[in-house]
């Protein structure tokens, strides 16, 4: 850099007997260009720019990793080109583990990492993620799945025991998709299921399977019997629960509470027995040595009388009854409590006869027979 001044001295004196004009001009350049080469120093260079100056590698206090390896770009900030190197083996689906930052640095530096800014950071945490499928998530979907097999709408029909009982699972992140039903199997009688389902996986061929079984029964619910009834006794409220039983113990005609309350046993009954349509009936509106009263009813004619019922019936019930007037016993149709009616047969119109071109004698008066007694 120092040679430059005499370089330039040495061109004035060469060029000084070039003219006045010349020799002026060139001595002004000269001294400009003199002066600019001594104010710089010999190691004066450009400034750096921001893109020039590399940032130094800086530990992370925690991080989440999706793959079975820890790299080093996932545990230090501007690793470079050695960010893709795998250093450790990631914790196990859905746990935490930790890596001493002593022992990260080990394997840091023989992989040519070094001077790494650890910001006092004494571990540092490793999360592994993963996609949790709960263990009562699996009995929903084996439940829907069967209902949808065996045409029910309801899938909490099924009382569900697993042969294995299904734990909560842990799967890779990739599993993103919905748990599908491509395998249903179950045999109503024992109860016996077989259910496979897949799961898609993003970027991967082959979805994952998983295979549940064991037995389901189809449940309903019914009206059960807190307490033991007698025959043609009638239940309240308090005499019935609602509880979830097999199908196959109920048959198709189960009765309901509601059906059941205010109805009459038609035969004993004991305590905890699910109660079908067949077990119940009417309560009696007319029982047995009851006083009724009987009802005779036509056209133009309504009678009552006191009666005694000879057997117990509901409404609509044709029973006996004796005519407590007639000592008669009458069978009749119970339309109420203690009502009874009989029905009585409509009186026939005779036509009357042809008339007779004889003369004949004037007509005289006939006596009308008082009517009958009704039975």
């Amino acid at each position: 850099m120092m040679r430059a001044p005499s370089l330039l001295i040495g061109l004035a004196i060469a060029f000084a007997g070039a003219g006045p004009s010349l020799s002026q001009n060139l001595n002004q350049n000269l001294n400009q260009s003199l002066n600019q080469s001594l104010n710089q120093t010999p190691d004066q260079s450009p400034a750096p720019t921001r893109d020039d100056v590399i940032a130094p590698p800086v530990l992370r206090a925690s991080v989440t990793v999706t793959s079975d390896l820890v790299l080093i770009g996932d545990v230090i900030d501007n690793a470079g080109s050695a960010g893709k190197i795998a250093i450790y083996r990631a914790p196990d689906l859905g746990t935490t583990g930790a890596l001493p930052t002593a022992k990260l640095l080990a394997a840091l530096r023989a992989h040519q990492v070094i001077g790494v800014e650890t910001r006092d950071i004494r571990e540092v945490s490793v999360t592994r993620l993963a996609r949790t499928v709960a263990g009562s998530e699996i009995e929903t979907q084996v439940a829907r799945a069967l209902a949808q097999a065996n045409g029910r709408a309801e899938a909490g029909n099924f009382e569900i025991r697993f042969d294995r009982e299904p734990q909560t699972l842990q799967l890779d992140p990739s599993n993103s998709g919905a748990m599908e039903p491509v395998a249903v199997r179950h045999d109503p009688r024992s109860g016996r299921f077989d259910v496979t389902f897949e799961i898609p996986r993003d970027g991967a061929a082959q979805p994952t399977k998983l295979r549940f079984t064991g037995t389901a029964i189809e449940t309903v619910e019914a009206a059960v019997l807190v307490r033991g009834v007698e025959r043609n006794e009638v239940l309240k409220s308090s005499d019935v629960v609602v509880e979830r039983r097999p199908k196959t113990e109920v048959g198709n005609d189960v009765a309901s509470r509601d059906a059941a309350v205010g109805m009459q046993a038609r035969r004993q009954l004991r305590a905890g027995q699910a109660l079908r349509i067949a077990d119940l009936a009417k309560p009696d509106l007319v029982s047995r040595d009851q006083a009724v009263t009987l009802i005779y009813e036509s056209t133009g004619l309504y009678l009552t009388v006191r009666g005694k019922a000879v057997e117990s019936g509901t409404e609509g019930d044709v029973v006996n009854v004796m005519n407590l007037q007639s000592k008669r016993t009458v069978a009749g149709t119970v339309i109420g409590r203690g009502q009874v009616a009989v029905q009585v047969a409509a009186p026939r119109m005779v036509a009357s006869a042809a008339p007779i071109e004889a003369p004949v004698a004037a007509p005289t008066a006939v006596k009308t027979p008082a009517s009958r007694q009704p039975e």
